[in-house]
Formats: structure tokens, C-alpha cells, sequence
């Protein structure tokens, strides 16, 4: 795939995309939780927690992707094939790269990779969603070819504001607070 990035005065980076290595789980989970927070992005349906990166790590290895600059994580893609019928979906669950990495070419290049791996294993259909507040991807995945936009309306309450799962929650928090561990009695040994 051609790289369609815009010319730059900047030097070229040697960008090294390479599989995910168990030694990657925690900088990629710790890259994500800059990225993907709760308060930039609240109505997000999935949320970023180190299980989903270990998860994808050890069901789709070969769909977990980094980027490195210099030896320094630039950027991650964690993916995964769906089987549906006779349709073989790819599917990206998350992209991020660093923003001292922004505009360098990390995203495309981590995308061109990992679509041409499920190209390889078989799709014919690419999918990604991101938060209908986020131009910046909407914009990306646009000029990466993705498109057909569909609205999907995701419903979210707050359980601790709510009358009556509020009390319940209350209630819980209340009733574990008074549980307090108890060591067993020893039993006496029988003569």
C-alpha cells in the first residue's frame, strides 16, 4: 500500500512495526490508559484495562502490533477476525500512538500492517469503530479508505445516581465494611 502521508521538513523516522512481545504488555497498557480515558472519551463502550490488552495478547497475538522509533514505543494496533456465514471480518479494537509521535506516519503504518495480515488469513471486510466526538480518527480512517459510517447509539447511567441502584449500591459498599475477616477457630484434636 502507498504511504499517504504529507511531505514534512522533519526527518524521516526509521519506524519499526514488529508483533507484540510479552515484554510490551505493560508500556502498551500504559500508552493506552493516557489515551483512552474515561473523561476524554466517557461513552467509549469498551473500556481500556490491562485484561483487554492481555486478552488480545494471548487470543490474537498475531493482530497485536507495535510501533518503535529508536527503541521507543511509538504506537500499538490490537485487532482481531471475526467469522461470520461466508464473510471474514478484520476488525481494529484499538490504535494509539504516543503524541510525541503524532503525524509521523505511526498510525498508517501500523494500520497498512495489520490489514495486510488479515488479508492474508482471509478477510474481505475491515471494521473499526472510535467515539463519534473523535475527529481526529474519523478523520484518519476516512482518508485510510474506511467509510459507510453508521450511527450506533449506546445508552449509559450512572448507577450510583440512580434511586433506587444507588441505595443498592450503598447498601453493598455498607455490608461489605461491616464483614470483616475472621481467622477460623483451631479445633481441638480428638483424643
Amino acid at each position: 500500500m502507498t504511504d499517504i502521508t504529507k511531505p514534512s521538513d522533519e526527518p524521516q523516522l526509521a519506524i519499526e512495526v514488529r508483533e507484540m512481545e510479552i515484554d510490551d504488555l505493560a508500556p502498551v497498557f500504559h500508552l493506552g490508559e493516557t489515551l483512552f480515558t474515561s473523561d476524554l472519551y466517557p461513552y467509549i463502550y469498551r473500556t481500556w484495562d490491562q485484561w483487554e490488552v492481555i486478552g488480545l495478547y494471548n487470543t490474537d497475538p498475531e493482530y497485536c502490533l507495535v510501533a518503535e522509533v529508536q527503541d521507543q514505543l511509538a504506537g500499538f494496533i490490537l485487532g482481531t477476525i471475526i467469522n461470520k456465514s461466508s464473510w471474514t471480518y478484520g476488525y481494529i479494537i484499538w490504535l494509539g500512538v504516543n503524541p510525541a509521535f503524532h503525524r509521523r506516519g505511526i498510525a498508517d503504518k501500523l494500520v497498512d500492517r495489520l490489514v495486510e495480515r488479515m488479508i492474508d488469513d482471509g478477510a474481505r471486510f475491515m471494521m473499526v469503530d472510535t467515539d463519534p466526538e473523535n475527529a481526529p480518527a474519523l478523520k484518519f480512517f476516512a482518508r485510510k479508505g474506511f467509510g459507510n459510517m453508521r450511527k450506533h447509539v449506546y445508552l449509559s447511567m450512572n448507577l450510583s445516581k440512580h434511586e433506587y441502584y444507588g441505595k443498592l449500591i450503598a447498601y453493598e459498599r455498607e455490608k461489605a465494611e461491616r464483614q470483616v475477616w475472621k481467622r477460623p477457630k483451631k479445633r481441638s484434636p480428638k483424643a
